[in-house]
């Protein structure tokens, strides 16, 4: 679902094509913070996919759990592992009352829960499995889309990953004991994505330019990223990087923007886990 300014919504579905083409001498704005409109208006950098300003991106943090902005938050909260590709696991924190949505935005093939308890408990055991295990709590985007095209072909593969991190966890001391544990039970969204069998992205747009086009038929997508069937092939658009710009309907039926193409997957492996 693509929301547009003024509330307007355009439903995705596959096959549907998405096409759009970027106002010529247009200026990408800042689009504010916490449903507030940027004061200044202030010019952004096509490459963010914050498409804020310096102090929008701050109030906007302000008030993030992610940045530690709400440290009495009563809700509870899960501690989770994704798995994004091989060799790709993090670990991370979401609000129980928001089910798997975090996951999926965050474009995670596959995820297990560890535990579930107040906020503090669950950043503890966020921190204790960094520090023990090294397991990052962030991986770039960048880095997910290159190797979404070499995924496993079965559940069992994916969810591999994620279970060997998850028995050495459990294996830890150290949990807080408000934290109460969960059993691993691995969660697959290839089929959510539709990735089972949409063809091989070989590139993702860079930036969106003035006077640029994009337009491709919709065949998978995970996260922010829609995977688009273009005349040259499947390439990956950061949805975040359409934010600030406007946008008309397209001209043509072309990619008429920077794509950065995939190199071969490098080797993610995090050391002292696998």
């Amino acid at each position: 679902m693509l929301t547009w300014d003024g509330g307007r919504r355009s439903p995705l579905s596959w096959g549907k094509r998405v096409s759009f083409e970027v106002a010529a001498g247009g200026v990408r704005r800042c689009v504010g913070a916490r449903g507030h409109p940027c004061p200044l208006r202030a010019a952004v950098s096509a490459r963010s996919t914050g498409a804020r300003c310096e102090e929008c991106a701050r109030l906007d943090r302000a008030h993030s759990v992610a940045a530690d902005g709400i440290a009495d938050d009563p809700r509870p909260y899960h501690v989770y592992l994704a798995w994004f590709g091989p060799g790709l696991v993090k670990v991370g924190i979401t609000a129980v009352e928001r089910g798997s949505a975090r996951l999926l935005e965050q474009g995670a093939v596959c995820f297990t829960w560890l535990g579930a308890g107040p906020l503090m408990a669950a950043r503890r055991t966020e921190e204790l499995l960094r520090a023990a295990l090294r397991v990052p709590d962030r991986i770039p985007y960048a880095v997910k889309r290159a190797v979404r095209a070499a995924l496993p072909a079965t559940e069992e593969e994916r969810a591999g990953e994620i279970g060997e991190v998850y028995a050495k966890a459990v294996r830890l001391g150290g949990w807080p004991d408000s934290l109460t544990p969960e059993p691993f039970r691995s969660v697959d969204h290839v089929r959510a994505f539709g990735l089972t069998d949409a063809p091989t992205a070989h590139g993702e747009v860079r930036e969106l330019v003035a006077g640029g086009s994009l337009s491709g038929e919709l065949v998978a997508a995970a996260g922010p990223d829609l995977h688009l069937a273009a005349p040259d092939g499947v390439v990956v658009l950061d949805t975040r990087l359409m934010r600030g710009w406007e946008l008309v309907p397209a001209a043509s039926g072309e990619v008429a923007l920077p794509v950065r193409r995939f190199e071969a997957p490098p080797d993610h492996r995090q050391d002292g886990l696998f």
